[in-house]
């Protein structure tokens, strides 16, 4: 004979007040952990793909606005990180090495000091071949304060003083670019080397040429510098 009493009830699902408190929270907050593990997930993948870190390089920097004709100090100078593929040509690596050198142009805050920055040779980088840097003495030596690395003057030299002797202007070049002035009530300025001083000099950059006319511009008459906008 089969027995005839129904199959005892199955126990009801646990409530939800019974589950553990941390599963009650990984049910409460699931989209929540769903969607940082996502984003956790596609960092990863993002990581992967980005490429290994380049090596970097230790170059010089203007630690502050600096003007043109400064003389570096160490507490002028910082040392900036770079990749080494972002690394200018001719970048100093040693600000020791710059202390007492000149600067030919001013400077931004974290600018990156390179030779053409200097007074010396690196003035003349990127010019054609053959230009040569002339060191003018103008007749007035407010003239000086009033051009800055980088202008374009022309050279007049005045003969005469309207008196005695009539006076005559002659243009001995034009569109000579300045590559370095140094003021006149700088009694310490001058080129790196030098023994004397340069107090009151402007010097341009010339071809052959020009220089042969330039040179004895200072005996031949007063020396004058004219503003132009270049070409």
């Amino acid at each position: 004979m089969f027995s005839t009493r129904p199959p005892p009830p199955r126990p009801p699902p646990p409530r939800a007040d019974r589950l553990p408190r941390a599963r009650r929270a990984v049910l409460r907050h699931r989209r929540l952990i769903a969607a940082v593990l996502l984003c956790a997930a596609a960092g990863t993948c993002v990581e992967a793909l980005l490429p290994p870190d380049e090596p970097r390089t230790e170059v010089v920097s203007a630690a502050a606005d600096l003007p043109a004709g400064t003389v570096l100090t160490r507490a002028d100078l910082d040392l900036l990180a770079l990749p080494a593929g972002a690394v200018p040509p001719g970048a100093a690596r040693s600000a020791a090495a710059l202390a007492g050198q000149r600067l030919a142009a001013p400077l931004r805050r974290g600018d990156i000091l390179t030779d053409t920055r200097l007074v010396g040779p690196g003035l003349l980088t990127g010019t054609a071949p053959g230009t040569v840097a002339v060191p003018l003495r103008p007749a007035d030596p407010s003239t000086v304060e009033l051009v800055t690395a980088g202008q374009q003057v022309d050279v007049v030299v005045s003969t005469g003083n309207g008196y005695e002797t009539a006076a005559q202007s002659t243009v001995l070049a034009r569109g000579l670019t300045v590559l370095f002035t140094s003021p006149a009530d700088d009694p310490a300025s001058g080129w790196p080397g030098s023994p004397v001083s340069s107090s009151g000099l402007v010097v341009v950059a010339a071809s052959p040429s020009d220089a042969a006319a330039l040179a004895g511009s200072s005996s031949a008459g007063q020396v004058h510098l004219v503003l132009t906008q270049g070409s």
